[in-house]
């Protein structure tokens, strides 16, 4: 891996007894037909505190996950910062101790693994000497490049929608405020999908006639999410990515289909098995969540393998501000 080289930099540069404490938003990505491209800020946070002590590694977890959760240095958090020491030239790991709470599910579909690696670089970043400290050009293809692609990370760091493109070490990322009568809602299913598994059922190649499709739906949306959300409908149509994905999430596909029946623009959030709408106005957010507990009562929804679901139907926010240093309190 590529590092910026500074040498001089052990763990004795962090003094004992810093601490930094990050926010970091969820993210809805692929919003329809932006694959790999588009993802959405959304305000529904997790939090970390990462103090540097003496040796070795503590952890404090609670909140979505925090029981199956690794507590040694392949915890997400701890590998990210590793990933950043690493890149600044820091020769060896400094003890830390990490206290978390997720509040975004995993396996979901709304970016838990890209909020973890934002949090733990932008942690270790905060905490390295200033003069060490990366930019945002070097953060982001830290965690773009521990997550695969930019389009999680990318609201994450910058809030808004996010537009994403490149290749691996040469990511970009360009960020879109979003109109402000759109309104999301989110219905997150209690059955996960991980995303390596959804990744799976994708194949190679698509048709010519399909890709066309997608590339059209994809620049209508930058322009439906940002300046007309009359089209939203038309722009969150999907060609590349939901339908090869129906079998693992069966009830989520149904109710995308049941609620875009009735004209409303619903699409899975990322890899699934999310649901995320987009309300323009608070009266059609108001009709989507009715929709979504009357969807509920048909037996293709409310069970998966055999097993009665419950969903959480949340009304949920843009966020706008990325990623937020809460707190530095140096040892100093």
């Amino acid at each position: 891996m590529t590092t910026k080289g500074c040498s001089l930099l052990t763990a004795d540069s962090i003094p004992v007894g810093t601490t930094v404490r990050v926010k970091v938003p969820a993210s809805s990505a692929n919003l329809g037909p932006g694959y790999d491209s588009m993802g959405l800020s959304l305000a529904f946070y997790d939090e970390i505190e990462v103090t540097r002590i003496a040796r070795g590694l503590e952890f404090e977890l609670s909140g979505q996950g925090s029981e199956e959760i690794a507590r040694d240095a392949n915890h997400l958090v701890i590998r990210a910062m590793n990933r950043c020491f690493q890149y600044a030239g820091l020769q060896d790991f400094p003890g830390i101790r990490l206290k978390a709470h997720n509040q975004i599910p995993h396996s979901r579909g709304m970016g838990s693994s890209a909020s973890a690696i934002v949090a733990g670089v932008v942690a270790a970043n905060e905490l390295l000497p200033k003069t060490a400290r990366l930019s945002f050009a070097e953060i982001l293809q830290i965690c773009s490049d521990m997550e695969g692609h930019p389009d999680n990370v990318a609201p994450s760091l910058l809030g808004h929608l996010t537009v994403s493109w490149g290749t691996t070490s040469a990511w970009e990322t360009l960020p879109i405020a979003v109109n402000p009568r759109i309104l999301p809602v989110v219905a997150i299913p209690d059955y996960e999908v991980p995303t390596k598994q959804a990744r799976a059922l994708l194949p190679e190649n698509v048709p010519h006639a399909d890709a066309a499709r997608n590339s059209a739906r994809s620049a209508l949306l930058t322009q439906a999410l940002s300046q007309a959300p009359e089209h939203l409908l038309a722009a969150t149509e999907d060609y590349l990515h939901q339908s090869y994905r129906v079998n693992a999430m069966a009830p989520s596909a149904v109710l995308v289909r049941t609620l875009r029946e009735r004209g409303y623009p619903a699409v899975i959030s990322g890899a699934g098995p999310t649901v995320i709408i987009f309300a323009r106005g608070e009266e059609e957010r108001t009709e989507i969540i009715s929709a979504i507990d009357a969807a509920q009562n048909d037996p293709q929804v409310d069970s998966f393998a055999g097993e009665k679901l419950s969903w959480r139907v949340l009304p949920v926010n843009i966020d706008t501000e990325g990623v937020i240093v809460l707190r530095v309190d140096s040892a100093n």
